[in-house]
């Protein structure tokens, strides 16, 4: 028989549920990303504690498969010294006569949207090492120039 006539469950359409990617390297986190790890299992826990549909529930053990994962395979980094950038530290730098600040975090802890960047951005992994006053050339050509560094 053709397999145009053949019926097939509804189970069949339905698109494949994946796991979370885990983000390839080290996982490094500060205090506050691994507190924030911390934060989301006991949050996911609570939901796996309530009620709830299948599917639901599908979604939240999946992402507390990732979170705990996450939590096992943390690498706390230790507190920064500020003396150069690294991850923990608040860079100031200047770039293009911009000046601009941001938080050196771990990948899960990253929100660009309030200047806490990933230790694994292009442009943090060409600062990483720098000291006060040194000139990085970024992988375009462009210049920027670390202007302070501190301990966050």
């Amino acid at each position: 028989m053709s397999v145009a006539f053949r019926r097939e469950s509804d189970d069949e359409h339905l698109e494949p549920k994946y796991e979370l990617p885990i983000p390839p390297g080290p996982n490094l986190v500060t205090e506050r990303g691994l507190a924030e790890i911390e934060a989301r299992i006991a949050a996911l826990d609570a939901q796996l504690a309530e009620p709830m549909e299948d599917e639901a529930r599908k979604k939240v053990q999946r992402d507390a498969r990732y979170w705990l994962n996450r939590r096992a395979t943390a690498q706390l980094v230790p507190t920064p010294d500020g003396e150069e950038v690294a991850v923990g530290t608040r860079v100031t730098y200047t770039r293009d006569g911009d000046t601009r600040t941001i938080l050196i975090v771990g990948h899960d802890e990253s929100d660009p949207d309030t200047n806490r960047i990933a230790f694994t951005a292009p442009l943090v992994r060409a600062m990483l090492g720098s000291v006060e006053g040194d000139e990085v050339t970024l992988e375009g050509g462009q210049i920027l120039s670390i202007m302070g560094i501190e301990p966050a």
